[in-house]
């Protein structure tokens, strides 16, 4: 007995022994790890910069930040690592940093390294209009590589997003998290590069003429992606010249247009009626712009006969990203339009200064017109451009959509293809669409408070439901005297039933997919409606926001999703500091605000 006490004594020192050189070894070379991953950090900011400036320069900077993020993988890899990493408590945090630091080595290695090499002798600058004309060829040189690097960016983003964030103390998680977004958005931007340089060289027309039809979206008047098709310009491409023809204002192109110009699906005409398919106003009422896109085409020459070969939308907020990169623009009559200027003078002022519908239109033409001209002169930066461009993108402003079968593949799953929202095993996604049912302008009056809030996080038990709650409140900024001090344009001046000053607006919300409804009500009691698009149950409901009047709506789902993140797809308004895209995440247990 007291050898064998003298055994287990032995075996247990030596096991306090072995955990303690283990804790130590993991302790020097986390803490090692972490001095080369905080080198990354720090120069992380100027290399970013650096690649969108111009890629090729970056190489040196992105082979230094390599070499550490591979140091950092080597100090956290081998078996006393792997071991560690399945102890209580400590092992899922030390697994969660492992994770990071391979996925930096993995993104820095395989994706941007490598891109940026290929990129050598590649600028930015070289997508710079000269005399009217881009280079078809700018970017050809990226295309393979930037496929080639897409996939591992993906990969590393997909581990890190992955991560298990419950086990994890608030200091590493917060880390976590800033990690994923950073790898998310390094993934989004080598996806969007490579994609780009597929589509880039036939969109100009490198092997002959391309028409595309642009779409202005007014966001005074909401539609479910934007606003109402106010305008419409024809673009034209061949051989890299890019020119503009003539501008059609919706309300000619919605003339003698009894019937609709095609035959909707059922699924859409029990929500929409058969609005989209006979006003040019509506196109974008349906909140699928692969849709939208082949209805606007079919509008569009049907109408007058000229057939295109995509359709692009954009809206003033837009047009007041691009005015930041070339700086104003002078309108014939010799007003300076500016990226300060730009949203309020086209979606209010102009119905000020012009009662005439016309004339209304006439303005819209030549403002979007001299955008696009400093553009095409090669105004300000290239790389301001395609940073205008990039946060239009993001925001759901700039949508594209391409009769070109292969063309149209290569858009789909990207935020400018307009695609309804789509829930996953990581998110789950509600659509808000609102559209103004007024018939006026009062839309720029009503600003939407959108918010997300879990009831809890997943369980152990998979089959157990949890509830997901959207909010909305509806605020109108009108003025008191609305009926009175606002031009009659702006009010409708009751013209569709609704009294002047007041905003009627009809919303729909498509629920998540895999999420079943339990509850939908309004604080003025406003009843819904129930159908289906697409696999999704929709709800729709409307209300009048008087001057200064603010009504709530609350939907609640409940579904057993292993999801932790939600996000709310919402009509981009006239104001660009709402973001179209609200999130929540249920580790937080924090309501994410759209304000």
């Amino acid at each position: 007995m007291l050898v064998a006490g003298r055994v287990l004594a032995w075996v247990l020192a030596g096991g306090l022994l072995l955990g303690f050189l283990m804790t130590v070894w993991v302790a020097v070379t986390g803490t090692l790890a972490f001095q080369h991953l905080s080198k990354v950090q720090s120069g992380a900011a100027d290399t970013v910069d650096a690649v969108t400036a111009d890629p090729a320069s970056a190489v040196a900077q992105l082979e230094t930040l390599a070499d550490e993020t591979s140091a950092a993988r080597s100090l956290t890899s081998g078996p006393i690592w792997g071991l560690a990493s399945v102890m209580p408590w400590v092992g899922p945090q030390l697994a969660a940093f492992h994770t990071v630091t391979v996925s930096a080595d993995e993104l820095l290695a395989q994706s941007f390294v490598p891109l940026a090499r290929a990129a050598e002798g590649v600028s930015v600058e070289n997508l710079r209009p000269t005399g009217g004309r881009l280079d078809p060829t700018a970017l050809s040189g990226l295309a393979e590589p930037a496929r080639t690097a897409a996939d591992p960016a993906r990969d590393a983003a997909d581990a890190v997003r992955n991560i298990d964030r419950t086990p994890l103390v608030g200091v590493l998680s917060r880390a976590v998290d800033q990690a994923d977004e950073v790898f998310t958005n390094s993934a989004t931007f080598i996806d969007a590069l490579s994609r780009t340089a597929q589509l880039l060289p036939d969109m100009l027309g490198q092997d002959g003429e391309r028409r595309y039809l642009v779409l202005v979206q007014n966001n005074a008047e909401w539609r479910s992606l934007g606003g109402i098709s106010g305008s419409a310009i024809v673009l034209t491409t061949d051989r890299g010249a890019v020119s503009l023809g003539g501008t059609e204002s919706a309300t000619n192109l919605s003339r003698d247009t009894r019937q609709p110009v095609v035959n909707l699906p059922t699924e859409i005409t029990d929500i929409y009626g058969t609005r989209p398919a006979r006003y040019f106003h509506n196109l974008t009422e349906i909140p699928d712009f692969s849709i939208d896109g082949p209805l606007a085409k079919e509008f569009f020459a049907k109408k007058t006969g000229v057939s295109v070969d995509g359709v692009i939308a954009i809206d003033p907020v837009v047009l007041s990203y691009i005015l930041s990169a070339t700086g104003p623009v002078t309108l014939p009559d010799g007003e300076k339009l500016s990226s300060d200027n730009a949203v309020d003078l086209l979606m209010n002022g102009v119905y000020e200064r012009y009662p005439d519908p016309a004339q209304q239109d006439a303005f819209f033409a030549a403002s979007t017109g001299a955008v696009f001209q400093a553009l095409l002169e090669g105004r300000g930066s290239a790389s301001g451009f395609v940073s205008a461009l990039s946060r239009a993108g993001n925001e759901h402003r700039l949508l594209m959509w391409s009769a070109e079968a292969d063309e149209q593949a290569v858009l789909a799953g990207t935020t400018i293809a307009g695609p309804l929202p789509s829930t996953d095993e990581r998110t789950a996604r509600f659509g808000l669409y609102l559209n103004d049912g007024t018939g006026s302008k009062m839309s720029y009056y009503v600003a939407p408070q959108t918010s997300l809030a879990w009831s809890s996080c997943p369980s152990n038990e998979a089959s157990l439901p949890r509830q997901l709650t959207l909010h909305l409140d509806l605020t109108s900024t009108a003025p008191a005297d609305a009926a009175t001090s606002l031009p009659t344009y702006i009010t409708g001046n009751a013209a569709y039933g609704t009294a002047p000053g007041t905003a009627k607006v009809v919303g729909n919300v498509y629920l998540p997919e895999g999420f079943d409804l339990v509850s939908a009500q309004t604080t003025n009691g406003a009843s819904f409606a129930r159908a289906t698009f697409d696999g999704r149950t929709v709800l729709t409901f409307g209300v009048d926001v008087t001057p200064q009047q603010t009504i709530g709506v609350d939907v609640v789902v409940q579904g057993a999703s292993p999801a932790t993140e939600a996000e709310a797809f919402v009509t981009p308004t006239a104001d660009a500091a709402l973001d179209p895209v609200v999130r929540a995440s249920c580790q937080s247990r924090a309501v994410a605000t759209l304000e």
